[in-house]
């Protein structure tokens, strides 16, 4: 029996074990990828532990791009030895939502090698849901997209989270010439806003994060976009984010990614009349702010957990045209055999990271 190694999840454990297992059967629908390239997430872990991942043992990872390698006799529109990335959503492709462009609202909602949002009966992510952090990773045909010409399976892998970002930028739908505050922006979906920036109409950029250093790193990436800063270790307390963003303000919008703690609400209060939160941190945290005070100021509230394939395509399109070079995103590559030291680096923080990948 042909085995790989794989990085997966077990029963009864909310670690992650390097494991060999078979390498999958590619039924009549599906392609078999070889994977080159697999991004790294360290919400994965967190999700794990709530229990999140409904069919266990996983094979984890939702970010993955490699070359086709085995094709199903009724797979459409791919050959053996195309370059592509893994599109991660499972949906129903039915629904009202999967019709109108937004799929990550189906029901049936899940992500290979990640974490299933609904308690229905989801046949397709129990069929799929072992993830690309393994040297092989089986999908349907229609989940995988084409790579561009020169594009490497490194970005390739984490066009997911440029796709994030363009659905942020979709939901805030900013005027032409906004102040944008963008907080965790050091991570990798803070650093894909960063990125993005420019092709949105944004006017000024204010980077929240923790570090003066990293945010520095950081400022780059927006081209020549006016852009400032705020560490916050410089401030006395987060609770003086408000302040300190009213006095760079005003402040059109907030592009939220931090998972926890009252940065989400301190960014929020710092917005002019007008304004919108965007979120997509995954923050358990309560939002403290009366409804009242959101009349008052006509604030927008939009929560996304998703990109659509429509997002990706624009994404891919601009990889495609030269507009978007997002090579300098990938701050770290690991072998599969390090998935364990590259996930707990990825908690920790302890070094500055961007995007992560893992090269089997």
């Amino acid at each position: 029996m042909n085995v790989m190694l794989a990085a997966r999840a077990l029963q009864g454990s909310t670690a992650l074990h390097l494991t060999e297992t078979p390498v999958p059967e590619p039924g009549p629908l599906d392609v078999l990828v070889k994977v080159a390239s697999a991004g790294l997430a360290p919400g994965m872990m967190k999700l794990l532990r709530m229990g999140a991942f409904k069919h266990l043992p996983t094979t984890l990872g939702h970010e993955a791009a490699g070359t086709i390698v085995a094709v199903g006799a009724e797979a459409t529109g791919v050959s053996m030895g195309d370059r592509v990335r893994v599109h991660p959503n499972l949906t129903c492709r039915s629904c009202v939502y999967c019709r109108t462009d937004r799929e990550m609202m189906c029901a049936q909602q899940a992500m290979v090698g990640h974490a299933a949002f609904s308690d229905v009966p989801m046949p397709l992510y129990a069929e799929y849901h072992d993830g690309g952090l393994a040297e092989y990773v089986r999908v349907p045909y229609w989940l995988v997209d084409r790579l561009p010409d020169g594009v490497s399976f490194d970005v390739g892998a984490k066009v997911h989270d440029l796709a994030n970002a363009v659905r942020a930028y979709k939901c805030a739908a900013l005027p032409l010439g906004s102040t944008l505050v963008i907080t965790a922006a050091t991570g990798s979906m803070g650093t894909a806003a960063v990125k993005l920036a420019p092709h949105f109409g944004v006017g000024r950029l204010i980077l929240v994060g923790r570090s003066a250093e990293r945010l520095t790193a950081v400022r780059r990436l927006a081209g020549g976009l006016h852009t400032e800063t705020v560490a916050l270790e410089d401030l006395p307390s987060v609770e003086d984010l408000t302040r300190r963003l009213r006095d760079l303000g005003p402040i059109d919008g907030v592009l939220d990614f931090v998972p926890d703690g009252p940065v989400m609400t301190q960014a929020t209060l710092a917005m002019t009349t007008g304004g919108i939160l965007v979120h997509m941190g995954g923050n358990n945290g309560p939002l403290s702010i009366p409804a009242r005070v959101w009349m008052a100021n006509c604030w927008r509230f939009v929560g996304t957990r998703a990109c659509t394939r429509t997002d990706v395509q624009q994404v891919l399109n601009m990889l495609r045209e030269g507009t978007l070079d997002a090579e300098e995103l990938i701050t770290h590559r690991f072998p599969l055999t390090e998935a364990e030291r590259a996930v707990d680096l990825m908690q920790t923080r302890a070094e500055p990271i961007w995007m992560a990948v893992v090269n089997p």
